[in-house]
């Protein structure tokens, strides 16, 4: 399968396809996989209650809010290669912020979370056949591929790695 096209995603997602590079789910596991992971074990406990500034995300909520994402696109990957007819809805990332507990849990759980999420959407992924991979469905009212949602889940992950070097100094 190839990159998708723009065809298969909302222009609000080109950032995140932006940040990857590669033709498939495979190879962005082969070249992301690992550094997202480890780029997120790497910062100190010291620091993950910080935020930037006031009313920013902590790191901790920074890593929850990626890993919810990461279960709502890869919810909507299933539900498109299993043919779901209903739209799936947006969400709103800032609620599902305020109303997480990244700030009440333990640093090392949530690493555990998410490099278990991480290695959940790849075996996804790995289960989809060519045929899922192509398909095409309504998310936040408009039209994504399962592919295109398979290059967001990294380029989300990457784009908020970035935010961690660039404000945050990690």
């Amino acid at each position: 399968m190839s990159r998708p096209s723009a065809t298969e995603y909302s222009s609000f997602y080109q950032t995140y396809v932006n940040y990857t590079s590669g033709k498939d789910y495979s190879i962005l596991v082969q070249q992301y996989h690992d550094r997202i992971t480890e780029s997120w074990a790497a910062i100190p406990a010291e620091k993950v209650n910080y935020a930037y500034a006031e009313d920013k995300w902590t790191i901790k909520q920074m890593l929850q809010h990626v890993i919810d994402t990461e279960r709502i696109f890869a919810y909507r990957a299933l539900s498109i290669a299993r043919k779901e007819p209903a739209a799936l809805l947006g969400f709103d990332e800032n609620e599902y912020a305020k109303n997480g507990t990244g700030d009440n849990r333990n640093w090392k759980d949530m690493l555990t979370e998410w490099r278990v999420v991480r290695q959940s959407t790849n075996l996804l992924f790995a289960s989809f056949t060519e045929e899922q991979i192509k398909a095409m469905g309504t998310a936040s009212g408009q039209p994504i591929s399962v592919n295109a949602l398979g290059f967001i889940i990294f380029g989300h992950a990457l784009h908020h790695l970035h935010i961690l070097k660039e404000r945050y100094d990690i």
